[in-house]
């Protein structure tokens, strides 16, 4: 895989191209900013921008404006190879506060193994309905913590199985595991996200699983690569398993 290639379609597609990711979303570019307007509570971020040092902070500014209007929290998402270098102080120096550093780490979907290979016990389960929506809700909330709910936005995607496939694993009736993959039609690249597993079940494959199931569902669908803003528990797994670091990202929130 050329990383750099990879990491400039990337861009392309998925930054400065960006489609809406959940219903009732929109893209906007203005002022060399491309930026996401989630619906009722749903995710604000500024996905991409093309600022020189001169330009950087009226662009923040402007943005930070924007979203007080609304009364609206938003995300500066933050790659290492955006510009200016400074861009990150600029953006604290405006009120925004950065949020643990991810790797962005891309695949190709085709050379990824899809043996799926759980522990005796536990059952890949799709998410199809409300009662499943919850299951995975309360998943997530043990691992990462509360937070902004999930919940809304993943009731919606129930509408979309064409652009997300939600699963949980069960081990008889109890949640243990869940993920996400997100489709971005018209792209060559598919999200993995989300990917949690209740301590107690740690160090047994289940994550591993969970990646090979969604690669298999991403090559079927004639996806390319395989993009995941990884942790760093998950970073090392992720890289045996055949995924490339392509640069890092650091989400910088503003709240009103």
């Amino acid at each position: 895989m050329d990383s750099d290639a990879v990491l400039a379609l990337y861009d392309d597609q998925m930054r400065r191209g960006a489609p809406a990711d959940s219903p009732g979303a929109r893209v906007e570019r203005t002022g060399g900013v491309v930026r996401q307007l989630g619906a009722e509570g749903a995710w604000n971020c500024v996905l991409w921008s093309d600022l020189g040092a001169g330009s950087a902070e009226a662009a923040i500014a402007e943005q930070v404006r924007y979203f007080a209007s609304l009364g609206q929290e938003f995300e500066w998402k933050l790659y290492s190879h955006d510009r200016p270098a400074d861009l990150g102080e600029r953006l604290r120096a405006a009120g925004l506060v950065p949020e643990p550093e991810e790797t962005l780490m891309v695949a190709p979907a085709q050379e990824l193994s899809t043996a799926v290979e759980l522990p005796e016990g536990l059952a890949l389960r799709p998410v199809t309905d409300p009662a499943g929506v919850e299951l995975m809700v309360r998943v997530h909330e043990e691992v990462f913590g509360p937070g902004r709910s999930l919940r809304p936005y993943l009731i919606a995607q129930l509408e979309r199985p064409e652009t997300v496939v939600m699963t949980i694993v069960m081990a008889g009736d109890l949640p243990v595991s869940s993920a996400r993959l997100e489709l971005y039609p018209g792209t060559d690249f598919a999200g993995l996200w989300g990917g949690g597993t209740l301590p107690a079940w740690r160090g047994r494959g289940v994550y591993r699983a969970l990646v090979a199931h969604r690669a298999r569902i991403a090559a079927e669908r004639g996806y390319r690569y395989l993009q995941v803003d990884a942790s760093d528990e998950s970073r090392p797994i992720l890289r045996r398993l055949g995924f490339t670091a392509l640069s890092t990202t650091t989400p910088y929130v503003f709240r009103p």
